[in-house]
């Protein structure tokens, strides 16, 4: 005797599928970062996860100028710094664009 499903009995299944993934919370969380990584051959298999946020541990957030005196500061201050680099966009030998400048030491932001 073989056990097969009939045709409504698989359309109920689906239903009922559809209908609890559309009934489940809808989450996101973009500052979380969720990574498996899998290796192995034959009967041997090692598997890390890993959980964390997704921040560049290498980039420091700054904040910006809060006061207008400290943005007419940090203005003063770039135009400086363009007067002195005159900063140019230059292809290299590998057709990149690379910038350029006038003065040593304007890749850092140097103004002196």
């Amino acid at each position: 005797m073989s056990r097969r499903f009939s045709l409504p009995a698989w359309l109920a299944a689906l239903a009922l599928l559809a209908l609890s993934i559309m009934a489940a919370p809808a989450r996101s969380a973009p500052d979380r970062v969720y990574t498996t990584n899998c290796y192995g051959a034959r009967n041997i298999l090692s598997c890390v996860h890993t959980r964390g946020r997704s921040l560049n541990p290498h980039v420091i957030s700054v904040a910006g100028p809060q006061t207008p005196e400290e943005r007419q500061a940090a203005e003063a201050r770039d135009r400086r710094w363009a007067e002195r680099c005159r900063p140019v966009i230059r292809q290299d030998h590998y057709g990149m664009p690379r910038y350029s400048f006038n003065a040593p030491g304007c890749e850092y932001g140097r103004l002196d």
